[in-house]
């Protein structure tokens, strides 16, 4: 919504598409490690990276999505 009360004509969609990339990398990387865990193999650094990924990229979309409203 702009200052002078008219609606906005282009919602902002980035930041939820950013977070939500995010939350499915925070996923990947959670089960992949606590499967190689469980199956006793060595945890590689991957999910790790990919873990740490979702995480940045959840708060990108946190301050992309608060930026634009």
């Amino acid at each position: 919504m702009t200052d002078n009360g008219q609606p906005d004509d282009h919602p902002n969609t980035l930041g939820p598409v950013v977070r939500l990339f995010g939350v499915v990398l925070i996923i990947l990387g959670t089960l992949n490690t606590m499967l190689s865990w469980r199956g006793g193999f060595e945890v590689l650094s991957l999910p790790v990276y990919l873990f740490a990924a979702g995480i940045l990229l959840c708060v990108i979309g946190g301050v992309l999505r608060e930026r634009a409203s």
